[in-house]
This record gives structure tokens, sequence and C-alpha cells, in this order.
């Protein structure tokens, strides 16, 4: 597992996985939420690594050209 500075956390949280099916859920904690600044419809990208390190991000939206009259 990569080494864990704890100057470098902010917060620490735990959440529990729901399945339903074939589906598998889980809540982003509200702190998490607030701190990635996260918005309905936002994305997140799971990256996982050989070590079982897992770095979840958010998937900047593309900003849209506004055309103007």
């Amino acid at each position: 597992m990569s080494k864990l500075r704890m100057e470098d956390v902010v917060y620490i949280e735990e959440t529990a996985i729901t399945v339903r099916g074939y589906r598998r859920r889980t809540t982003v904690p509200s702190k998490i939420f607030k701190f990635m600044e996260l918005r309905e419809g936002d994305a997140l990208r799971w990256i996982a690594m050989r070590d079982g390190t897992v770095f979840v991000t958010k998937v900047e939206r593309k900003k849209t050209k506004v055309r103007r009259k």
C-alpha cells in the first residue's frame, strides 16, 4: 500500500456498500462531497492500483462555449 502522510489528510470517512442485483452503490460522505465541490450530475473517476490503493477524483466538466449574437 502507498505510504500515507497524515499531514496531507484532510478527512477520513467510511461508508457502506449496498448491493442490489448487479448494482453496487456507496454514498459520498457530505464532507467529501463539499470538499470536492461536487454537484448533481458530476462524474467520479476511480483509479485502482496494483497495491490495493484506490484514487477517486472528480471528472472536470467540459466548458461549453456560449454563442453571442
